[in-house]
């Protein structure tokens, strides 16, 4: 007979899992210090061997942080620690890769800004579009912003995920294009239009506006890559 026997976990195993559920059910949000040592004896019925034990256990895996002669505060919110970020660089030379999850995300995200906007999303992004696209930053701006006027935390969070591989993306981009005045040009009047369109409350425009943007950088960050393989071979 193949039995499974059943697995006996410690005591702050569950502490720690006890905890992690209060992080995400509200109980303890980001930022907040943890009740006290004592505090979490009493309220989770165990020793203080085991909630010292959890607390290490949090802290390794970036749940909370430890202040000295503070306690424990659950960590804030980090982008960064959800991917290896090593890896994260290495898919900034599959532009195709790249180009798919910013399709996939920022179609939906120009949709819902389009539903969602506030006046002072509008003003933001127009202060964004009145400065001469010369750079990365106010580009790169102005697709964040989009972003934040949907109001959805998530979608806001998945840009953040991504935005290491976006900035790099967008620096190569405006390295290739400085001295295209057509190509800069056309590139703002994809902007503009894909602003008017959110600004209207237009949907489905703003989602159609944003593909056709994408789909213009991809394919003119693909050319400027061959070129410079082909012309290094």
């Amino acid at each position: 007979m193949n039995i499974e026997k059943i697995s006996k976990k410690k005591v702050s195993a569950l502490v720690a899992e006890q905890i992690e559920n209060m992080i995400e059910d509200g109980t303890f949000r980001p930022g907040e210090k943890l009740p006290s040592i004592r505090e979490l004896c009493e309220l989770l019925d165990v020793g203080r061997s085991a909630v010292r034990d959890a607390l290490l256990t949090l802290n390794g895996k970036g749940a909370v942080y430890m202040k000295q002669g503070e306690g424990a505060f659950i960590c804030e919110f980090d982008s960064t620690k959800l991917f290896n970020q090593t890896a994260l660089h290495a898919a900034t030379k599959n532009i195709r890769e790249l180009f798919q999850v910013r399709k996939i995300l920022e179609t939906g995200t120009a949709e819902a800004a389009a539903i969602h906007r506030s006046e002072e999303d509008i003003r933001i992004l127009e202060g964004i579009l009145n400065n001469p696209l010369d750079g990365w930053e106010s580009d790169y701006h102005f697709h964040i912003t989009i972003t934040k006027a949907t109001g959805n935390m998530i979608l806001i969070q998945l840009m953040e995920y991504i935005s290491a591989t976006m900035k790099q993306a967008m620096k190569d981009f405006h390295c290739q294009i400085r001295e295209n005045k057509e190509t800069v040009e056309r590139i703002m009047k994809q902007h503009l239009y894909l602003f008017e369109a959110i600004k209207a409350g237009d949907a489905d425009e703003a989602k159609r506006a944003m593909i056709n943007h994408l789909n213009l950088v991809e394919e003119l960050l693909q050319e400027g890559f061959l070129g410079e393989t082909s012309t290094m071979e």
